[in-house]
């Protein structure tokens, strides 16, 4: 904001890159790009690598489907591994699909704050419902929570305050209305396991 005011920010041009050409270095496109790139590559490998043992996890518990609990003779989840990298040829897909670069990338990391939201509000009523249910066991514990019921509510009130403000722009409100169709998908798979299971 001190290099160019935020009336003037271009939302398609990084502003690092914009900096850089400002005082001179034509060359810093292809270097911030660079940074850009390695640091997405980084972020996706621990990705693929999380989500594989995530489901190698649920699948030990018999959450997941046991094809996701078979380990290579390297000891890798394959099926997981497999699984994860065909979630990314998804994004890849939508490139194509969509070809403006910045509407997928709104509608990914919305859809992905909204389903993070969901996970975090979740795991906040189930500490509300554990002081509830078991007030001796939150009293004994070495690890408390300051504040810990009016800390739930508020970031559960500020969640909300964030999918209010993300119903304003067409983007994210376009993202807003495809996320029930992931929870549509998760009831079906999880309502099929339990027929299964019965």
């Amino acid at each position: 904001m001190a290099v160019t005011p935020w009336n003037q920010v271009l939302p398609n041009r990084s502003p690092f890159v914009e900096m850089f050409v400002l005082i001179g270095l034509p060359a810093a496109a292809s270097i911030v790009n660079f940074v850009v790139l390695t640091s997405a590559a980084s972020s996706a490998n621990s990705g693929i690598f999380s989500t594989s043992r995530m489901l190698y996890g649920l699948a030990e518990q018999g959450v997941a489907h046991k094809s996701f609990g078979r380990l290579s003779a390297r000891a890798v989840p394959t099926t997981g591994l497999f699984f994860s990298c065909l979630c990314l040829l998804a994004g890849v897909a939508l490139i194509y699909l969509i070809p403006d670069v910045m509407t997928v990338f709104t509608m990914v990391t919305t859809v992905s704050a909204i389903l993070f939201m969901f996970v975090w509000t979740i795991i906040l009523c189930s500490y509300l419902a554990y002081r509830k249910q078991h007030p001796q066991r939150h009293a004994e514990s070495n690890f408390k929570m300051p504040l810990g019921k009016l800390m739930c509510w508020v970031c559960m009130a500020f969640f909300a305050f964030v999918l209010v403000l993300l119903t304003l722009q067409e983007d994210t409100r376009q993202a807003l209305m495809i996320t029930p169709l992931w929870f549509v998908v998760l009831t079906m798979g999880w309502l099929l396991r339990r027929r299964k299971a019965q």
